[in-house]
């Protein structure tokens, strides 16, 4: 929770530092190659200003062409780097001066004409200058730099047209790269044309981009050069229509900006890393793996009663604090477990007892009435031996439930086979008979257990005492995994009677449904629900 945050503010650090750098970059970048295209318009300023001037004065002064030649001639050996100058009036006269052989008037007139033809550039500052034309020429086996101007509305003495011929020396002067010509290359170009003037690289051509760019203001782009290796360019346009600067730079400092970045991220985060894997080595061993040992002796006190919490002397203060209370704890628990166990142990055995004494106690009321009846006939034995009927009912539910010397569920199956054969033995005459199909496996508590042998016992008790010759059989079946059927059927038409107000406690204590009316043949149906 702590690193997360950190390595994350981190990383927005570095990403941030990162993109300053580069937009820094890109912007100095861009910044070159503008700082280029306005040395470019201002040489080119200053060259077409000295060619207006020039040419105005020859023509304001109506010089003669031998004139004209000699002021030209002075202006060239006093400007470095003109080579050729010539102009033409607003009446159609012309005058022309060269400083090498190899350029005539004829050559210089032809190359006006041409250049007269080609798209005029924009004006800069908004400063109008006249129509004016920048390109280059090739004169013999040399190369010059042209500045064309032309006024088509001169008339009377004005100036009409005018065009000097530069050495590209002049210019690339210009482009001078100073400290920062080790990682650039710029160049003036010319789409018509190719490559004015260049410095910084020996193969112009080789680092200009191969697919030719014009841009429309300050523009940077990365592209394949001639040479076919990635580079990063940045443009600006000198002269409308297609004469711009173009400018080269080395990655060095982008790759210096992304070991930059990379160091900045990186380092951080591997600090932070190993800081965090440290620090949760320390909280595993001096914290957590005795945490750990109290949990694991809290979790084995399921299976191991003696588990205590391990406590050593280099644990933390607050862990063995937490270790010694809880082991006092589960000594007090044990203590009180102890205790308890002894003290359930002790009620088992009187509720075992109690249990006992009831049994033997039923025993000896039914041995005693069964002794009382011998002295008596006709309905008062009978009362009698139903009575012991019922009294055996309650001890031989006392005798299943603690046959094991534990109260537990009665067998329903085991207890009113052994309540129908006492029934026959008791109470049944010698023409009667009663019989048993009891065909399930289900088990009900004590308390359910005797009231279903008492509802038995009775119905089957009436049926004997008011039909001579009757025969009963009690059927036991399930009905399905939690429920089964209780039905007494007789073998022949039954003049039932009111059951006693007894029988709808008996019931309710069983918690049975009648399923089928007493009625004809049939003495009842119930059905219980146990859970087995």
């Amino acid at each position: 929770m702590i690193a997360l945050p950190i390595g994350c503010v981190t990383a927005l650090a570095a990403a941030t530092a990162y993109r300053t750098i580069t937009g820094a970059l890109e912007a100095s970048q861009i910044r070159a190659a503008d700082d280029f295209a306005v040395r470019t318009r201002i040489w080119y300023r200053g060259a077409l200003r000295a060619l207006l001037s020039f040419g105005t004065v020859v023509s304001e002064a109506r010089l003669s062409p031998a004139q004209c030649s000699q002021a030209g001639l002075a202006t060239l050996n006093q400007v470095r780097g003109f080579s050729a100058i010539w102009v033409r009036g607003a009446d159609g006269g012309s005058c022309s001066a060269v400083l090498h052989t190899n350029i005539d008037a004829e050559t210089l007139s032809a190359t006006a004409a041409r250049l007269r033809d080609l798209p005029a550039i924009a004006s800069w500052g908004g400063v109008d200058l006249g129509k004016v034309h920048y390109d280059q020429v090739a004169i013999g086996n040399r190369r010059y730099l042209t500045v064309h101007a032309e006024n088509p509305d001169a008339v009377g003495t004005g100036l009409r047209e005018a065009l000097l011929l530069i050495d590209p020396e002049v210019l690339e002067s210009v482009f001078d790269l100073g400290e920062g010509g080790e990682d650039m290359d710029v160049a003036l170009v010319s789409q018509g044309s190719g490559v004015v003037a260049s410095r910084g690289g020996t193969e112009p051509q080789s680092w200009l981009p191969r697919d030719a760019h014009l841009p429309k203001g300050p523009e940077r782009w990365r592209a394949p050069s001639r040479s076919g290796q990635e580079r990063v360019y940045a443009a600006r346009m000198v002269a409308e229509p297609d004469f711009y600067v173009i400018a080269t730079f080395d990655d060095s400092r982008e790759r210096a900006a992304r070991i930059q970045f990379a160091v900045l991220l990186l380092a951080p985060l591997m600090t932070l890393t190993l800081l965090c894997l440290v620090y949760l080595r320390a909280i595993d061993r001096h914290c957590v793996r005795w945490l750990r040992s109290i949990e694991a002796a809290a979790r084995s006190r399921a299976s191991t009663k003696r588990a205590r919490a391990a406590v050593a002397d280099d644990m933390p203060s607050d862990i063995r604090s937490v270790a010694e209370a809880f082991n006092t704890m589960v000594d007090e628990q044990e203590v009180r477990q102890r205790r308890l166990q002894t003290a359930l142990d002790d009620n088992r055995f009187l509720v075992r007892e109690l249990h006992h004494r009831v049994k033997n106690s039923l025993q000896v009321v039914q041995s005693y009435i069964g002794l009382s009846k011998r002295d008596y006939r006709d309905d008062a034995r009978l009362a009698l031996a139903d009575a012991e009927c019922r009294v055996h009912v309650l001890s031989a539910a006392y005798r299943f439930t603690l046959a094991d010397g534990e109260m537990q569920p009665v067998r329903i199956d085991l207890f009113l086979e052994d309540v129908v054969s006492m029934i026959s033995n008791l109470i049944r005459r010698r023409d009667q008979w009663i019989s048993s199909r009891i065909e399930t496996a289900a088990t009900l508590s004590v308390d359910r257990i005797i009231p279903l042998g008492f509802l038995v016992a009775d119905v089957a008790s009436r049926v004997l005492r008011s039909t001579p010759g009757a025969r009963i059989n009690v059927t036991v079946t399930d009905i399905d995994d939690s429920t089964v059927e209780v039905a007494l059927e007789a073998d022949r038409e039954i003049a039932h009677q009111e059951p006693p107000r007894l029988f709808a406690g008996l019931l309710t204590q069983i918690e049975a449904i009648q399923s089928g009316p007493a009625e004809g043949r049939n003495l009842g149906r119930w059905r219980v629900r146990h859970r087995n």
